[in-house]
């Protein structure tokens, strides 16, 4: 009993880094190194919620966005399991997605700017294999789809392969720039995970795809969403807690006891 116990809530589960969705999130190292030397000036004061959410903002500004302020106070959660991390499948509808935003308190237009957090980064073939070869259950490629996306695509994540779950920028042209290249390339047909080609063909949304490619104030509104994204389900006040390390919750005291 004791060593069910043990295994169930020390060794035998996934955290949430393990969860699909996540499996090409990198930079962990740095804020292991940002964690180590506030625990050395602060310990026990900065959150690695917090942590995320600075090394967010400032990741944002040294690839040319523009600076937001960021809100703190939040608290780690105190449990992290792979089957916890419940984020959006690149296959959801347009109409779907805007429903689960709502349900965060997050606008239309909030979405999309949070969705242009894809103006940086990778995607692993897994996710949006789909579309190239299988789209819809169709035995074919997504037909919105541009033949040069599509072309570049085959070539970077063929349909049999034995060898590691290839990365493809989700911005295709500009991937390690802040700017709204995605929200251009979208609209000519190069979009790389589902919904995000779909938000600029659907009629609910094509037309804010366009405000957005026009907005002089994009780069503020990025970070207003951030700041919105933010406030999501946060815990403070006493709430979970601060973590040692980002890697692992605390460890809680086993209390014995109840055993005949």
């Amino acid at each position: 009993m004791l060593l069910l116990y043990f295994c169930a809530y020390k060794f035998c589960h996934k955290g949430e880094k393990k969860a699909v969705p996540n499996s090409s999130v990198r930079g962990y190292e740095l804020i292991d190194a940002i964690k180590e030397a506030l625990e050395a000036e602060c310990q026990g004061l900065v959150s690695c919620a917090d942590i995320i959410s600075m090394a967010t903002r400032d990741a944002v500004v040294l690839a040319g966005g523009k600076w937001y302020d960021v809100e703190t106070g939040r608290r780690d959660g105190d449990v992290s399991l792979a089957s916890n991390v419940n984020l959006p499948a690149v296959t959801i509808s347009v109409s779907d997605s805007i429903k689960l935003f709502a349900r965060k308190n997050l606008t239309q237009y909030d979405m999309f700017y949070l969705l242009g957090g894809h103006i940086v980064g990778v995607a692993r073939c897994s996710l949006f294999k789909d579309g190239i070869y299988n789209f819809n259950n169709t035995g074919g490629p997504d037909p919105s789809m541009s033949p040069w996306l599509l072309a570049e695509l085959k070539d970077k994540c063929p349909r049999i392969s034995l060898i590691f779950d290839n990365t493809y920028p989700l911005d295709v042209k500009t991937p390690s720039l802040v700017d709204n290249s995605y929200f251009q390339e979208i609209k000519k047909g190069n979009g790389v995970l589902q919904i995000d080609q779909q938000i600029a063909l659907d009629e609910l949304t094509k037309n804010i795809v366009d405000d957005i490619v026009n907005d002089p104030d994009f780069y503020t509104k990025i970070g207003e969403a951030m700041v919105k994204l933010g406030r999501v389900e946060v815990l403070i006040d006493g709430q979970g807690e601060v973590r040692k390390s980002c890697r692992v919750v605390n460890k809680k005291p086993f209390i014995f006891g109840g055993f005949n």
